[in-house]
């Protein structure tokens, strides 16, 4: 019963937002709720609450102190620069654009952080995508299939989370993976040439001089009040609503909150954090912190400005902490309940013994629907140990079983439980819903052709 019920209590998440029925926070609240109590278990939902807030609480605190330090470092213009030298590399083309998206996500996954990735990403090319008039969720799609396939990096956490379960070295799983990887990336890529060239032909192209220069319609809107203006012609699916003060402003040279004798300054400790960050000089909720509150206060020393940088970002970070927080109380009845456990042994329970020789393939197929479904730390450490049990006695060895087992991140980070994931919409102005009904698709084909190229080439 819990196994239908968990599958029921997902699926009916997954219709509600896709459809536009429910909110992603009201659903990732009363869904659970209900689900709870369905399983007669209504009386611990506070404590099942409560165990989920604690353990993503970590989480929350760093995107929100992550938001407002990249907030300030596109107010202050550190990314300006980046902005302009992929445009003239684009060149105003929309394919260009797009191939860039994923070029510079993959790029700056290295860091291994999903959610420092999709801040970067969408600070540096949303200004594009809007002042091309492209679609948005092209920009999240691309952006968040490559950020998956990079994810694998020992230390971005599936790679270290499979060696941890199964006593594994992380550089024999993961060496020996690059090539499969390799070719992954590279459809990613391929894909975003399609992709671009679907919406070089909606669009056609703007010469560089028409995109540098800010739109006339565009207005100032002040506290308090605004203009209304025509929404662009030919907007994508997912674009988010088109605000005045929504245009091409990251590329704006006379914005007031510019700091352009600060610049060095300020590249210095952004890169500075993410060396303390991937060196874990100290836990990444704290390197943020810190890092904000310096930000806040070298760029802008007064008092009133601080309060109006932080009240600038306030709307994305209560976006992005909501969403993290409503997540808690989907996973802590997912978990608290006992449903996952009841869904991923009821899933390698239906495993047939003739595919016992192939469970390191098994494995592979298992790990795009179970990490879509499944926290990462509930998959490797709840339900691959089992899927290596069950190849041991087929005498399939642990690191085959490990290798497979990180075909499926590119789906997985899309998944309504990634938290960075909201940060990628939120950021992007893009509904969930769209989001997912546009890449699910994509994402999952990327991780298949990572299993068969890990196949061919006999790693898995």
């Amino acid at each position: 019963m819990l196994t239908i019920l968990g599958f029921a209590m997902i699926a009916t998440f997954l219709v509600l937002i896709m459809m536009k029925k429910m909110s992603p926070i009201a659903a990732l609240v009363l869904i659970p709720a209900l689900f709870c109590v369905l399983v007669g278990q209504g009386a611990q939902l506070g404590d099942y609450v409560i165990e989920g807030v604690g353990n993503l609480a970590p989480t929350a605190a760093m995107l929100m102190f992550a938001i407002v330090y990249f907030g300030v470092m596109i107010d202050v213009g550190l990314f300006d620069p980046i902005v302009r030298g992929i445009l003239r590399f684009c060149k105003a083309d929309p394919m260009r654009v797009v191939v860039g998206t994923a070029v510079l996500a993959a790029i700056v996954s290295l860091d291994g952080d999903g959610s420092t990735t999709f801040m970067i990403t969408v600070s540096a090319m949303y200004p594009l995508y809007k002042r091309l008039k492209m679609s948005l969720v092209v920009m999240t799609g691309v952006a968040a299939t490559a950020n998956g396939v990079m994810n694998t990096l020992p230390w971005g956490g599936p790679t270290a989370r499979a060696a941890t379960a199964l006593k594994l070295d992380a550089g024999d799983i993961f060496v020996p993976m690059i090539p499969a990887l390799g070719v992954g990336l590279l459809f990613v890529f391929a894909l975003a040439y399609v992709l671009g060239r679907r919406e070089r032909k909606r669009l056609g192209y703007l010469t560089l001089d028409e995109v540098l220069e800010p739109e006339p319609e565009t207005v100032l809107v002040t506290a308090g009040g605004g203009e209304d203006r025509p929404k662009a012609a030919g907007g994508g699916v997912g674009d988010g609503p088109d605000n005045a003060d929504e245009g091409f402003q990251g590329l704006d040279p006379n914005r007031p909150t510019l700091r352009p004798k600060l610049y060095w300054f300020n590249a210095a400790l952004t890169v500075a954090l993410l060396t303390a960050m991937i060196m874990e000089v100290l836990p990444i909720p704290v390197l943020f912190l810190i890092g904000a509150a310096l930000a806040l206060t070298v760029n802008f020393p007064h008092m009133p400005d601080q309060k109006a940088r932080i009240a600038a970002h306030a709307d994305n970070v209560l976006n992005v902490a909501g969403m993290v927080f409503a997540a808690a109380v989907f996973t802590g009845v997912l978990t608290g309940t006992g449903m996952v456990k009841h869904m991923a042994d009821w899933l390698v329970g239906a495993i047939p013994d003739a595919m016992g020789p192939h469970m390191a393939l098994v494995t592979g197929l298992l790990s795009l629907p179970l990490t879509y479904f499944m926290s990462n730390d509930g998959f490797y450490f709840g339900v691959l140990p089992v899927l290596a049990e069950a190849g041991a006695a087929h005498g399939v060895g642990p690191l085959e079983i490990a290798r497979a087992s990180l075909v499926g991140q590119a789906l997985h980070m899309s998944s309504p439980l990634v938290p960075a994931v909201y940060v990628l919409v939120g950021m992007a102005k893009v509904e969930f819903g769209d989001h997912t009904r546009f890449t699910v698709k994509w994402a999952a084909l990327t991780s298949l052709v990572v299993l068969g190229a890990g196949i061919l080439f006999g790693i898995i």
